[in-house]
Protein backbone atom coordinates (compact mmCIF):
# COMPACT_ATOMS: atom_id res chain seq x y z
CA UNK A 1 0.00 0.00 0.00
CA UNK A 2 1.40 3.36 -1.06
CA UNK A 3 0.37 6.92 -1.85
CA UNK A 4 1.82 9.12 -4.60
CA UNK A 5 0.97 12.81 -5.02
CA UNK A 6 1.63 15.73 -7.31
CA UNK A 7 0.97 19.44 -6.92
CA UNK A 8 1.70 20.92 -10.34
CA UNK A 9 3.10 24.39 -10.86
CA UNK A 10 -0.47 25.71 -11.13
CA UNK A 11 -1.24 24.76 -7.53
CA UNK A 12 1.86 25.61 -5.48
CA UNK A 13 2.74 28.78 -3.63
CA UNK A 14 5.52 29.80 -6.05
CA UNK A 15 4.69 28.06 -9.33
CA UNK A 16 7.14 25.17 -8.84
CA UNK A 17 5.71 21.65 -8.93
CA UNK A 18 6.13 19.31 -5.95
CA UNK A 19 5.99 15.49 -6.05
CA UNK A 20 5.72 13.17 -3.06
CA UNK A 21 5.43 9.50 -2.26
CA UNK A 22 5.32 7.06 0.64
CA UNK A 23 6.53 3.59 -0.31
CA UNK A 24 4.65 1.01 1.75
CA UNK A 25 6.43 -2.32 1.72
CA UNK A 26 7.02 -5.35 3.99
CA UNK A 27 8.29 -4.36 7.45
CA UNK A 28 11.77 -5.83 7.22
CA UNK A 29 12.44 -5.10 3.56
CA UNK A 30 15.38 -2.72 3.47
CA UNK A 31 15.03 0.17 1.03
CA UNK A 32 17.65 2.77 0.24
CA UNK A 33 18.54 5.68 -2.00
CA UNK A 34 20.82 4.51 -4.81
CA UNK A 35 22.45 6.58 -7.55
CA UNK A 36 23.26 5.13 -10.99
CA UNK A 37 25.22 7.28 -13.48
CA UNK A 38 24.37 7.64 -17.16
CA UNK A 39 25.85 4.86 -19.27
CA UNK A 40 26.42 3.83 -22.88
CA UNK A 41 25.96 0.24 -24.08
CA UNK A 42 27.02 -1.75 -27.11
CA UNK A 43 24.44 -2.61 -29.74
CA UNK A 44 22.64 -5.84 -28.91
CA UNK A 45 23.21 -5.55 -25.16
CA UNK A 46 20.72 -7.23 -22.84
CA UNK A 47 19.28 -5.80 -19.64
CA UNK A 48 18.58 -8.18 -16.75
CA UNK A 49 15.59 -6.86 -14.83
CA UNK A 50 14.26 -8.48 -11.67
CA UNK A 51 13.00 -11.63 -13.39
CA UNK A 52 13.41 -11.36 -17.15
CA UNK A 53 15.81 -9.95 -19.73
CA UNK A 54 14.91 -7.25 -22.24
CA UNK A 55 16.95 -5.45 -24.90
CA UNK A 56 19.12 -2.66 -23.51
CA UNK A 57 19.10 0.78 -25.09
CA UNK A 58 22.23 2.52 -26.36
CA UNK A 59 22.22 5.23 -23.68
CA UNK A 60 20.65 5.49 -20.22
CA UNK A 61 20.18 8.60 -18.10
CA UNK A 62 21.53 9.06 -14.59
CA UNK A 63 18.94 8.14 -11.97
CA UNK A 64 18.49 8.45 -8.21
CA UNK A 65 16.20 5.73 -6.92
CA UNK A 66 14.50 4.67 -3.71
CA UNK A 67 14.94 0.96 -4.20
CA UNK A 68 14.05 -2.24 -2.28
CA UNK A 69 17.29 -4.17 -1.97
CA UNK A 70 16.34 -7.33 -3.86
CA UNK A 71 14.83 -6.02 -7.10
CA UNK A 72 16.26 -4.29 -10.17
CA UNK A 73 13.47 -1.74 -10.23
CA UNK A 74 12.50 0.99 -7.80
CA UNK A 75 9.50 2.33 -5.92
CA UNK A 76 10.20 5.95 -6.86
CA UNK A 77 12.96 8.03 -8.35
CA UNK A 78 14.17 10.93 -10.43
CA UNK A 79 16.51 11.21 -13.40
CA UNK A 80 19.02 13.83 -14.50
CA UNK A 81 16.35 15.63 -16.55
CA UNK A 82 14.07 16.26 -13.57
CA UNK A 83 11.62 13.46 -14.46
CA UNK A 84 10.03 11.79 -11.43
CA UNK A 85 7.87 8.65 -11.19
CA UNK A 86 6.10 6.79 -8.40
CA UNK A 87 4.07 3.60 -8.78
CA UNK A 88 1.14 2.04 -6.94
CA UNK A 89 -0.19 -1.48 -6.61
CA UNK A 90 -3.72 -1.72 -8.01
CA UNK A 91 -6.02 -4.72 -7.89
CA UNK A 92 -8.39 -5.85 -10.61
CA UNK A 93 -11.12 -8.41 -11.21
CA UNK A 94 -8.66 -9.69 -13.81
CA UNK A 95 -6.03 -11.55 -11.74
CA UNK A 96 -2.49 -10.23 -11.80
CA UNK A 97 -0.02 -12.32 -13.76
CA UNK A 98 1.97 -14.61 -11.45
CA UNK A 99 4.45 -15.65 -14.11
CA UNK A 100 7.79 -13.79 -14.10
CA UNK A 101 7.61 -10.69 -16.28
CA UNK A 102 8.39 -7.02 -15.63
CA UNK A 103 7.51 -5.70 -12.20
CA UNK A 104 5.87 -2.30 -12.02
CA UNK A 105 9.05 -1.16 -10.30
CA UNK A 106 11.10 -2.40 -13.29
CA UNK A 107 8.89 -0.39 -15.64
CA UNK A 108 9.40 2.67 -13.45
CA UNK A 109 13.19 2.44 -13.48
CA UNK A 110 13.33 1.67 -17.20
CA UNK A 111 11.26 4.77 -17.93
CA UNK A 112 13.54 6.97 -15.81
CA UNK A 113 16.63 5.58 -17.53
CA UNK A 114 15.22 5.97 -21.05
CA UNK A 115 12.94 9.04 -21.08
CA UNK A 116 13.30 12.81 -20.73
CA UNK A 117 9.66 13.97 -20.47
CA UNK A 118 6.54 12.51 -18.82
CA UNK A 119 5.02 11.70 -22.23
CA UNK A 120 8.19 9.88 -23.27
CA UNK A 121 8.26 7.99 -19.96
CA UNK A 122 4.67 6.95 -20.41
CA UNK A 123 5.45 5.64 -23.87
CA UNK A 124 8.43 3.65 -22.58
CA UNK A 125 6.19 1.97 -20.00
CA UNK A 126 3.42 1.32 -22.52
CA UNK A 127 5.79 -0.19 -25.10
CA UNK A 128 7.46 -2.48 -22.54
CA UNK A 129 4.11 -3.42 -21.02
CA UNK A 130 2.61 -4.40 -24.36
CA UNK A 131 5.68 -6.36 -25.46
CA UNK A 132 6.77 -8.11 -22.25
CA UNK A 133 3.84 -7.75 -19.86
CA UNK A 134 3.86 -7.15 -16.12
CA UNK A 135 3.90 -9.89 -13.52
CA UNK A 136 5.78 -11.95 -10.98
CA UNK A 137 6.03 -11.89 -7.22
CA UNK A 138 6.42 -8.32 -5.96
CA UNK A 139 7.75 -9.47 -2.57
CA UNK A 140 10.72 -11.50 -1.40
CA UNK A 141 11.79 -13.89 1.36
CA UNK A 142 8.77 -16.15 1.47
CA UNK A 143 6.12 -13.45 1.09
CA UNK A 144 3.82 -13.13 -1.90
CA UNK A 145 2.33 -10.04 -3.55
CA UNK A 146 0.87 -9.92 -7.04
CA UNK A 147 -0.70 -6.83 -8.55
CA UNK A 148 -1.14 -4.52 -11.53
CA UNK A 149 0.35 -1.02 -11.43
CA UNK A 150 -0.53 2.62 -11.76
CA UNK A 151 2.03 5.42 -12.17
CA UNK A 152 2.26 9.13 -11.47
CA UNK A 153 4.80 10.66 -13.87
CA UNK A 154 5.86 14.31 -13.72
CA UNK A 155 8.45 17.00 -14.31
CA UNK A 156 8.51 20.76 -13.75
CA UNK A 157 5.93 21.45 -16.47
CA UNK A 158 3.80 18.35 -17.01
CA UNK A 159 2.23 15.42 -15.14
CA UNK A 160 0.35 12.27 -16.15
CA UNK A 161 -1.45 9.40 -14.45
CA UNK A 162 -1.08 6.00 -16.14
CA UNK A 163 -3.21 3.08 -14.91
CA UNK A 164 -2.75 -0.50 -16.14
CA UNK A 165 -4.48 -3.86 -16.06
CA UNK A 166 -2.23 -6.59 -17.43
CA UNK A 167 -1.29 -5.18 -20.89
CA UNK A 168 -4.16 -2.70 -21.04
CA UNK A 169 -3.80 0.93 -19.98
CA UNK A 170 -5.33 4.38 -19.82
CA UNK A 171 -3.73 7.76 -19.12
CA UNK A 172 -4.83 11.23 -18.11
CA UNK A 173 -2.94 14.52 -17.96
CA UNK A 174 -2.98 16.24 -14.56
CA UNK A 175 -3.99 19.90 -14.46
CA UNK A 176 -3.43 20.99 -10.85
CA UNK A 177 -3.29 18.37 -8.07
CA UNK A 178 -3.68 14.61 -8.14
CA UNK A 179 -3.20 11.63 -5.88
CA UNK A 180 -3.02 7.93 -6.64
CA UNK A 181 -3.21 5.08 -4.17
CA UNK A 182 -4.08 1.39 -4.27
CA UNK A 183 -7.17 1.91 -6.40
CA UNK A 184 -8.13 2.86 -9.93
CA UNK A 185 -9.03 6.54 -10.30
CA UNK A 186 -9.69 7.36 -13.95
CA UNK A 187 -13.35 6.35 -14.16
CA UNK A 188 -14.52 7.43 -17.61
CA UNK A 189 -12.08 10.32 -17.87
CA UNK A 190 -8.84 9.68 -19.73
CA UNK A 191 -6.94 11.30 -22.56
CA UNK A 192 -5.34 8.17 -24.03
CA UNK A 193 -6.02 4.43 -23.76
CA UNK A 194 -5.02 1.08 -25.25
CA UNK A 195 -7.16 -0.07 -28.17
CA UNK A 196 -8.56 -3.11 -26.34
CA UNK A 197 -9.20 -1.52 -22.93
CA UNK A 198 -12.99 -1.46 -23.30
CA UNK A 199 -13.24 -4.62 -25.42
CA UNK A 200 -11.46 -6.69 -22.78
CA UNK A 201 -13.91 -5.55 -20.11
CA UNK A 202 -16.81 -6.48 -22.41
CA UNK A 203 -15.30 -9.88 -23.27
CA UNK A 204 -14.79 -10.69 -19.58
CA UNK A 205 -18.32 -9.60 -18.71
CA UNK A 206 -17.02 -6.77 -16.52
CA UNK A 207 -18.88 -4.03 -18.41
CA UNK A 208 -22.43 -4.10 -19.78
CA UNK A 209 -21.74 -1.90 -22.80
CA UNK A 210 -19.06 0.27 -24.33
CA UNK A 211 -21.17 3.33 -23.63
CA UNK A 212 -21.43 2.59 -19.92
CA UNK A 213 -17.82 1.48 -19.44
CA UNK A 214 -16.15 2.91 -16.35
CA UNK A 215 -12.50 1.96 -15.80
CA UNK A 216 -12.65 2.32 -12.01
CA UNK A 217 -15.96 0.54 -11.46
CA UNK A 218 -15.61 -2.19 -14.05
CA UNK A 219 -11.99 -3.24 -13.49
CA UNK A 220 -11.60 -2.76 -9.70
CA UNK A 221 -11.66 -5.83 -7.50
CA UNK A 222 -13.57 -5.70 -4.22
CA UNK A 223 -11.39 -7.43 -1.63
CA UNK A 224 -7.96 -5.80 -1.90
CA UNK A 225 -9.26 -2.41 -3.00
CA UNK A 226 -11.69 -2.28 -0.09
CA UNK A 227 -9.54 -3.61 2.74
CA UNK A 228 -6.38 -1.85 1.57
CA UNK A 229 -8.32 1.42 2.05
CA UNK A 230 -6.81 2.90 -1.11
CA UNK A 231 -9.92 4.97 -1.80
CA UNK A 232 -9.99 6.26 1.77
CA UNK A 233 -6.32 7.22 1.75
CA UNK A 234 -6.68 8.84 -1.67
CA UNK A 235 -9.65 10.86 -0.42
CA UNK A 236 -7.50 12.04 2.49
CA UNK A 237 -4.51 13.08 0.37
CA UNK A 238 -6.72 14.67 -2.28
CA UNK A 239 -8.46 16.72 0.42
CA UNK A 240 -5.12 17.88 1.80
CA UNK A 241 -3.87 18.80 -1.68
CA UNK A 242 -7.07 20.67 -2.51
CA UNK A 243 -7.13 22.37 0.88
CA UNK A 244 -3.74 24.01 0.30
CA UNK A 245 -4.08 24.49 -3.45
CA UNK A 246 -2.42 27.75 -4.37
CA UNK A 247 -0.36 27.73 -1.18
CA UNK A 248 1.11 24.23 -1.34
CA UNK A 249 4.84 24.02 -0.50
CA UNK A 250 7.53 21.51 0.41
CA UNK A 251 6.49 21.31 4.07
CA UNK A 252 2.87 20.80 2.98
CA UNK A 253 3.90 17.70 1.06
CA UNK A 254 5.99 16.39 3.95
CA UNK A 255 3.07 16.95 6.32
CA UNK A 256 0.72 15.12 3.97
CA UNK A 257 3.02 12.09 3.83
CA UNK A 258 3.12 12.10 7.66
CA UNK A 259 -0.66 12.34 8.00
CA UNK A 260 -2.50 10.27 10.59
CA UNK A 261 -6.29 10.38 10.73
CA UNK A 262 -6.34 10.66 14.52
CA UNK A 263 -4.65 13.62 16.26
CA UNK A 264 -3.99 11.27 19.18
CA UNK A 265 -2.69 8.52 16.93
CA UNK A 266 -1.29 5.46 18.68
CA UNK A 267 -0.40 2.47 16.47
CA UNK A 268 -0.84 0.11 19.41
CA UNK A 269 -4.53 0.90 19.79
CA UNK A 270 -5.71 1.49 16.21
CA UNK A 271 -8.16 -1.05 14.84
CA UNK A 272 -7.00 -3.92 12.66
CA UNK A 273 -8.81 -2.36 9.67
CA UNK A 274 -7.39 1.15 10.20
CA UNK A 275 -4.91 2.38 7.59
CA UNK A 276 -3.29 5.83 7.43
CA UNK A 277 -1.27 7.69 4.79
CA UNK A 278 1.73 7.35 7.12
CA UNK A 279 1.38 3.59 7.36
CA UNK A 280 2.41 1.64 10.45
CA UNK A 281 2.67 -2.12 10.76
CA UNK A 282 1.01 -4.03 13.54
CA UNK A 283 -1.46 -6.81 14.21
CA UNK A 284 -3.70 -8.05 11.41
CA UNK A 285 -3.37 -9.04 7.74
CA UNK A 286 -3.45 -5.51 6.32
CA UNK A 287 -0.81 -4.29 8.77
CA UNK A 288 2.06 -6.43 7.55
CA UNK A 289 3.38 -3.44 5.58
CA UNK A 290 4.48 0.03 6.58
CA UNK A 291 5.88 3.19 4.99
CA UNK A 292 9.46 2.04 4.48
CA UNK A 293 10.67 5.10 2.55
CA UNK A 294 9.41 8.56 1.62
CA UNK A 295 10.45 11.17 -0.90
CA UNK A 296 9.48 14.75 -1.74
CA UNK A 297 10.83 16.39 -4.88
CA UNK A 298 10.85 20.12 -5.52
CA UNK A 299 10.68 20.18 -9.31
CA UNK A 300 12.61 23.33 -10.03
CA UNK A 301 13.38 23.03 -13.72
CA UNK A 302 16.96 24.17 -13.13
CA UNK A 303 18.09 22.28 -10.04
CA UNK A 304 15.38 19.99 -8.64
CA UNK A 305 15.83 19.27 -4.93
CA UNK A 306 15.16 15.79 -3.60
CA UNK A 307 14.17 15.44 0.06
CA UNK A 308 14.34 11.75 0.97
CA UNK A 309 14.11 9.90 4.26
CA UNK A 310 15.89 6.72 3.18
CA UNK A 311 14.21 5.33 6.29
CA UNK A 312 10.81 4.05 7.38
CA UNK A 313 7.87 5.90 8.95
CA UNK A 314 8.12 9.54 7.82
CA UNK A 315 6.67 10.65 11.16
CA UNK A 316 9.81 9.33 12.88
CA UNK A 317 12.18 10.29 10.06
CA UNK A 318 13.91 13.37 8.68
CA UNK A 319 13.65 14.38 5.03
CA UNK A 320 17.24 15.01 3.96
CA UNK A 321 18.10 17.25 0.96
CA UNK A 322 20.13 16.20 -2.05
CA UNK A 323 20.49 16.94 -5.74
CA UNK A 324 21.08 14.63 -8.68
CA UNK A 325 24.63 15.89 -9.15
CA UNK A 326 25.46 15.57 -5.43
CA UNK A 327 23.86 12.21 -4.65
CA UNK A 328 27.04 10.24 -5.26
CA UNK A 329 28.78 12.19 -2.49
CA UNK A 330 26.41 10.86 0.19
CA UNK A 331 27.27 7.77 2.19
CA UNK A 332 24.12 5.93 3.24
CA UNK A 333 26.10 2.90 4.35
CA UNK A 334 25.70 -0.58 2.87
CA UNK A 335 22.54 -1.55 1.02
CA UNK A 336 20.10 -2.75 3.72
CA UNK A 337 18.71 -6.26 3.37
CA UNK A 338 16.00 -8.11 5.32
CA UNK A 339 17.98 -8.49 8.55
CA UNK A 340 19.37 -5.78 10.78
CA UNK A 341 22.86 -4.39 10.44
CA UNK A 342 24.78 -1.71 12.29
CA UNK A 343 25.83 0.47 9.36
CA UNK A 344 23.04 1.12 6.85
CA UNK A 345 20.90 4.24 7.14
CA UNK A 346 17.70 2.17 7.02
CA UNK A 347 18.54 -0.20 9.87
CA UNK A 348 20.27 2.47 11.96
CA UNK A 349 17.02 4.44 11.95
CA UNK A 350 15.01 1.34 12.83
CA UNK A 351 16.44 1.51 16.36
CA UNK A 352 14.71 4.86 16.86
CA UNK A 353 11.60 3.93 14.88
CA UNK A 354 10.89 0.65 16.65
CA UNK A 355 11.71 2.09 20.06
CA UNK A 356 9.30 4.98 19.43
CA UNK A 357 6.51 2.52 18.62
CA UNK A 358 6.68 1.09 22.16
CA UNK A 359 4.98 4.24 23.43
CA UNK A 360 4.36 6.29 20.31
CA UNK A 361 2.36 9.24 21.76
CA UNK A 362 4.83 10.00 24.55
CA UNK A 363 8.07 8.94 22.92
CA UNK A 364 7.45 10.88 19.69
CA UNK A 365 6.89 14.04 21.74
CA UNK A 366 10.50 13.91 22.91
CA UNK A 367 11.83 14.78 19.43
CA UNK A 368 8.99 15.74 17.03
CA UNK A 369 9.51 19.49 17.51
CA UNK A 370 13.26 19.21 16.89
CA UNK A 371 12.59 17.02 13.86
CA UNK A 372 10.47 19.80 12.39
CA UNK A 373 12.99 22.52 13.27
CA UNK A 374 15.87 20.60 11.73
CA UNK A 375 13.86 19.84 8.63
CA UNK A 376 12.84 23.50 8.23
CA UNK A 377 16.52 24.41 8.42
CA UNK A 378 17.33 21.81 5.75
CA UNK A 379 14.55 22.99 3.43
CA UNK A 380 15.42 26.66 3.68
CA UNK A 381 19.12 25.97 3.31
CA UNK A 382 18.54 23.87 0.21
CA UNK A 383 16.31 26.52 -1.35
CA UNK A 384 18.96 29.16 -0.70
CA UNK A 385 21.49 27.03 -2.60
CA UNK A 386 19.43 26.58 -5.77
CA UNK A 387 22.00 28.57 -7.78
CA UNK A 388 25.08 27.53 -5.82
CA UNK A 389 27.95 25.43 -7.12
CA UNK A 390 27.82 21.66 -7.14
CA UNK A 391 30.46 21.52 -4.42
CA UNK A 392 28.54 23.90 -2.14
CA UNK A 393 25.40 21.83 -2.53
CA UNK A 394 27.28 18.57 -2.02
CA UNK A 395 28.84 19.90 1.18
CA UNK A 396 25.41 20.98 2.42
CA UNK A 397 23.88 17.55 1.69
CA UNK A 398 26.69 15.79 3.54
CA UNK A 399 26.30 18.11 6.54
CA UNK A 400 22.52 17.61 6.65
CA UNK A 401 22.98 13.85 6.64
CA UNK A 402 25.55 14.12 9.42
CA UNK A 403 23.27 16.33 11.52
CA UNK A 404 20.31 14.01 11.04
CA UNK A 405 22.29 10.95 12.09
CA UNK A 406 23.65 12.77 15.15
CA UNK A 407 20.17 13.97 16.09
CA UNK A 408 18.70 10.47 15.89
CA UNK A 409 21.36 9.12 18.24
CA UNK A 410 20.36 11.76 20.77
CA UNK A 411 16.64 11.18 20.22
CA UNK A 412 17.01 7.45 20.83
CA UNK A 413 18.54 8.16 24.24
CA UNK A 414 15.58 10.39 25.13
CA UNK A 415 13.04 7.90 23.84
CA UNK A 416 14.45 5.06 25.92
CA UNK A 417 13.96 7.12 29.11
CA UNK A 418 10.20 7.15 28.53
CA UNK A 419 8.45 4.00 29.85
CA UNK A 420 7.34 1.56 27.18
CA UNK A 421 3.79 0.24 26.83
CA UNK A 422 2.91 -3.04 25.16
CA UNK A 423 -0.53 -3.93 23.88
CA UNK A 424 -0.59 -7.73 23.75
CA UNK A 425 -1.63 -8.23 20.10
CA UNK A 426 0.50 -5.38 18.82
CA UNK A 427 3.49 -6.56 20.83
CA UNK A 428 3.03 -10.08 19.51
CA UNK A 429 3.05 -8.86 15.90
CA UNK A 430 6.19 -6.79 16.39
CA UNK A 431 7.88 -9.59 18.29
CA UNK A 432 7.53 -11.66 15.14
CA UNK A 433 8.80 -8.88 12.85
CA UNK A 434 11.79 -8.24 15.10
CA UNK A 435 12.66 -11.91 15.44
CA UNK A 436 12.77 -12.37 11.66
CA UNK A 437 15.06 -9.36 11.27
CA UNK A 438 17.28 -10.12 14.26
CA UNK A 439 16.26 -6.88 15.98
CA UNK A 440 16.55 -6.73 19.76
CA UNK A 441 14.60 -4.03 21.60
Amino acid sequence: MCDTLIATKLSTSNGIAIFGKNSDRPVNEGQSMVYFPAQTYNAGSVLKCTYIEIPQVEKTHAVLLSKPFWMWGAEMGINEHGLVIGNEAVYSKIPANKKPALLGMDLLRAALERAVTPREAMQVIIDLLEEFGQGGNCASHGESMYYHNSFLIANADDAWVLETVDKQWAARQVQDVYSISNCFTLGSQWDMASSDLVNLALQKGLAKSAGSFNYTKDYSDFLFTTFGKGRTRRATTTHLLEQDKGNFNIQSMMGTLRHHNDENFDPQTTGIASVDVCMHAGFGPIHISQSTASMVTYLDGNTPIIFATGTSAPCTSIFKPMWMDTASSLNFGPVPASTTDSASLFWTHEKLHRATLLNYPERLKTYAAERDELETKFVQGALNLSHASQQERADFSVECLRESLSAEIDWLKRVEKVPARKHILYASAWSGFNKKAGVKI
